[in-house]
């Protein structure tokens, strides 16, 4: 009796740890998500803006 009650308890923990470590894959997922989005903005933003173009070469004197 004590090895099945033992098998139960350490079958309930790997199923926490497994739900866990999915919940903290999709925590990770949907802030990479979030940073790419933020930076996509932030590159549309910056390229549509005027004073962000620089001449590529120096002028010459």
């Amino acid at each position: 009796m004590h090895v099945y009650e033992y098998q139960q308890m350490r079958s309930a923990e790997l199923i926490r740890r497994a739900e866990q470590e999915r919940l903290a894959r999709e925590v990770a997922r949907g802030s990479r998500a979030g940073r790419r989005e933020a930076a996509l903005r932030t590159a549309e933003s910056e390229s549509h803006s005027p004073g962000s173009r620089r001449l590529r070469f120096p002028r010459t004197a």
